[in-house]
């Protein structure tokens, strides 16, 4: 009876081990932080002369001359669409509802001599989410509409030390200290009882946990009309503990809840940038950033129950195989000064999905991304204010039955066709003491 109720639900209960990657827009990493930079497309590591360093590359700390204090705010809106037809006749077609999943960051920056500069940074590296319309999905759930919804985020304190070698180069570094949570409710799928079938009603789950890196940056200022920077980010392992519920379970006499743990991989980060000024008023920057997705070849969750961890490996539910690769992004991004006030941004990036077909999700909504962003900033004596707007277009993803077959993930990714695209206002405002 337990062996049936896994494989009944394998699809379904091996998302919540997927979920934990959601971190938009690829991977477990939100593609940018900071109005001014997003708006340049995120290619903001040659440059990095704005509060929103300490994400980009500590190092341009260093250049600062007096205190800098800014704060950021974005609000992710992302629409998936999902649609699948399984023989004989199941016919699904679901959108997810409106969401807002919102993003910040704040920091403050102080030069303590001439060449010492220390500072501190609160922001969200990773945070987002789905929420599936529970009626698009009755036709596979007894005609009820369940929650079908996840939120993940993570805030990392990073303080930070720059350290001005001469007027051409500084060198800078943070201690990254992230806290991650998130949630997740799902219908749980049936359970044979004798002749019947019991619907197991509503799944949720509950996570939060702590990890620890480091982020290392350089910044070189060769002429006043270039600079140069390069950025890396130490791995981080996040532990995160929390409790599994089926409340339905319980009433066929098992246990209803579990706790457990899942520790979470953000790999290495590897980016480099420059930033041109070709003429007056003018910016231009451009990076490539690297990061090692391919470290995180599975995702393992240990239940504390003792039926709940029988339950889960004897149907491999345990861990989950990811089969991720290394990605680059190409990032390019301009800003040109109209008056001494304002300023007009642009930007693009390319991003590639870490993930094959044969893990794809609708909880793991991981595409091929092209964003498209544009800004404006005013400046007045000291205070800046910046305005941006990001567009990212996903890659349509249609998965088959067959290729999840031959790879042998039917029971953990979803056939069907996938498309999503997601609009990410922002503002940001700093001051200069």
């Amino acid at each position: 009876m337990m062996k049936s109720l896994i494989q009944r639900t394998m699809w379904l209960l091996l998302a919540i081990v997927l979920i934990s990657g959601l971190g938009l827009a690829n991977g477990l990493n939100l593609n940018g932080l900071g109005a001014r930079a997003v708006s340049m497309g995120g290619a903001f590591i040659g440059l990095a002369d704005d509060f929103s360093l300490v994400y980009w590359n500590p190092a341009g700390a260093g250049y600062l001359k007096q205190p800098l204090l800014g704060a950021y705010l974005t609000d992710l809106i992302p629409t998936n669409k999902y649609q699948v037809t399984i023989p004989p006749d199941l016919a699904i077609e679901a959108k997810t509802k409106l969401s807002h999943y919102l993003g910040f960051l704040m920091a403050y920056y102080r030069p303590l001599s001439d060449n010492l500069v220390a500072g501190i940074g609160i922001y969200t590296p990773a945070g987002l989410g789905a929420n599936w319309k529970g009626e698009d999905f009755k036709e596979m759930t007894a005609g009820v509409a369940y929650d079908w919804s996840s939120k993940i985020g993570m805030f990392t304190i990073s303080p930070l030390i720059a350290w001005k070698v001469n007027d051409r180069l500084s060198l800078g570094a943070t201690l990254n200290i992230n806290y991650g949570m998130f949630s997740f409710k799902r219908w749980a799928g049936e359970m044979e009882m004798g002749e019947e079938i019991v619907d197991l009603g509503q799944y949720e789950e509950s996570l939060h946990g702590w990890g620890f890196g480091l982020t290392l940056g350089i910044l070189a200022r060769p002429a006043d009309w270039i600079s140069a920077g390069l950025t890396v980010k130490t791995p981080s392992t996040v532990k995160f503990k929390g409790t599994a519920e089926m409340i339905y379970l319980g009433y066929a006499g098992y246990p209803d809840s579990s706790d457990l743990k899942r520790n979470i991989k953000w790999p290495w980060f590897i980016g480099g940038g420059v930033a041109l000024r070709p003429v007056d008023d003018l910016v231009l920057t451009a990076d490539i950033q690297w990061t090692g997705w391919s470290a995180v070849d599975y995702l393992e969750t240990t239940y504390l129950d003792p039926v709940w961890s029988q339950l889960m490996a004897a149907a491999g539910n345990n861990r989950l195989w990811l089969d991720w690769k290394d990605c680059f992004q190409l990032r390019f991004g301009l800003e040109y000064r109209l008056t001494p006030e304002f300023s007009l941004r642009a930007g693009y990036y390319s991003d590639p999905s870490p993930a094959p077909d044969h893990t794809m999700n609708i909880l793991l909504p991981s595409f091929d991304f092209q964003s498209f962003s544009a800004g404006v900033g005013y400046e007045w004596k000291g205070l800046s204010l910046n305005w941006g707007l990001e567009y990212l277009s996903g890659k349509k993803r249609e998965v088959t039955f067959e290729e999840l077959l031959m790879a042998g993930t039917l029971g953990q990714a979803m056939p069907g066709v996938y498309r999503m695209h997601l609009i990410v206002p922002q503002v940001s405002v700093s001051f200069r003491f």
